[in-house]
């Protein structure tokens, strides 16, 4: 066994105990403090071994994407890649999903009572209602939102709203909504690898991806939308900055607004965007407009929202409130600080691990490196800074694996480095198939 072999095998190893020792100390914790709220910590989910509709889908995805992923990814012409990824991304999706059946896997996901679609009908005055937003985020006030829509920005409910103005009802279609969209973000992500990186090392990074155990948690959650949308906002921008028209860059700015009032802690996607500005800074010094393309795109969606009536701070410091309020007050920060990121490992897989390993070697020896590399090497490096960010803000204590998917799929390209992918694929697919059949996953 050759050196960096042993060396990413270690790192599997680290991530091994992570995750083992966040499961121990969160079920002593749990059983006698009652303080973690959640039933099989670090996860939000419960024990139960199970199967249904979807396993003979799930496993044969993942065995025909283990056999054939890698080489498909290397041989595909480019556009064809990338509507095989979302294709196979959303039947990966979708048969997880199933696993739970139809109506709790997807239909019901979105329409409990602290979810968005619970807030629909008091839309019925769209101006009206975003005035008065801010007037039902903490408890104690008249009529308080559900939880997931006092914890998000307005876009995040108005979404399902608009749906369902337009006939998709319901918690089916929400569901749709949000597994076709969510699976799009690896084509967003394979986008911004190849502008920025090439398209050798995108198609490497493909089926890690494609098949990543996040997908367990993307179907159905409007986190999954979030992701997407988040996505794209970076893919754009790295398509401006590496010679296309300032109307990317302008679509890019106009995505990060709408990304910021989805999401309140989706303001970190800034990370993320100055890494793109960072490896294309020639191009932008050579064309300002890029930068000031972006920035109009940026101020469409606050303006709206503003000039609607919704204060973006004003409901963020509300929204610090409800959450002290609640179960995130009691939650303890010394548990979820590093337990939190024994849930990026269940959500990026076990290959992830020596996938940064291999990154911060790359790093540290850039100069020795392909230019290529380095610049995948830095995108990757500022998700793990977001994603730090998140964990140290205290704002992330539990279901982190649903909250931090926007940053997860950008650690996922970090698989591109690995020798022996299919190897490494596997572990990836027999993690997401486990995760699926042996919890009930919630939020």
């Amino acid at each position: 066994m050759n050196r960096p072999l042993l060396r990413d095998l270690y790192a599997v190893v680290a991530a091994v105990l992570l995750v083992t020792a966040a499961v121990l100390v969160g079920r002593h914790l749990q059983l006698t403090y009652h303080n973690l709220f959640v039933n099989w910590p670090p996860v939000l989910a419960t024990w139960a071994p199970h199967v249904g509709p979807g396993t003979p889908a799930a496993v044969l995805v993942a065995v025909a994407g283990v056999v054939y992923g890698p080489a498909l990814a290397a041989r595909l012409r480019w556009r064809a890649l990338l509507v095989t990824a979302w294709a196979t991304s959303t039947v990966w999706i979708v048969s997880l999903a199933l696993v739970d059946g139809w109506q709790r896997g997807i239909a019901g996901r979105l329409s409990n009572p602290h979810e968005y679609l619970g807030a629909v009908a008091r839309f019925h005055d769209i101006p009206a209602t975003l005035r008065d937003f801010t007037h039902h985020i903490v408890l104690g006030t008249p009529a308080p939102w559900p939880t997931h829509v006092a914890g998000h920005p307005p876009a995040a409910t108005l979404t399902f709203v608009l749906l369902d103005r337009v006939g998709l009802r319901g918690g089916g279609w929400a569901g749709v909504w949000c597994i076709a969209v969510g699976a799009t973000a690896c084509v967003a992500v394979l986008v911004a690898v190849r502008a920025l990186a090439g398209e050798s090392l995108a198609r490497r990074a493909a089926p890690f991806l494609v098949l990543a155990p996040a997908a367990v948690w993307m179907g159905t959650s409007a986190d999954a939308y979030f992701t997407a949308v988040a996505a794209w906002a970076v893919a754009l921008l790295a398509l401006a900055v590496t010679g296309r028209s300032p109307w990317w860059a302008a679509a890019s700015g106009l995505l990060t607004g709408l990304t910021c009032y989805l999401s309140y802690g989706l303001t970190l996607v800034a990370v993320l965007l100055a890494a793109v500005l960072l490896l294309g800074r020639r191009r932008v010094g050579q064309r300002p407009l890029l930068l000031a393309a972006s920035l109009a795109g940026l101020a469409v969606v606050p303006a709206v929202f503003t000039l609607a009536g919704f204060d973006w701070w004003e409901a963020y410091r509300l929204l610090v409130t409800r959450y002290l309020q609640g179960v995130g007050g009691i939650r303890p920060y010394g548990y979820w600080v590093w337990a939190n990121l024994a849930c990026t490992v269940l959500i990026t897989g076990l290959a992830t691990a020596p996938g940064l390993r291999r990154t911060g070697a790359v790093l540290l020896r850039r100069s020795t490196r392909p230019p290529e590399h380095v610049r995948l090497a830095v995108l990757v490096s500022a998700s793990l800074l977001a994603v730090l960010a998140a964990d140290l803000s205290g704002m992330s204590k539990a279901e982190t694996e649903r909250i931090w998917l926007p940053f997860a799929v950008w650690l996922l390209p970090a698989c591109a480095f690995l020798t022996r992918p299919r190897a490494w694929l596997a572990a990836q697919v027999v993690l997401a198939l486990l995760l699926n059949h042996l919890l009930r996953t919630g939020w």
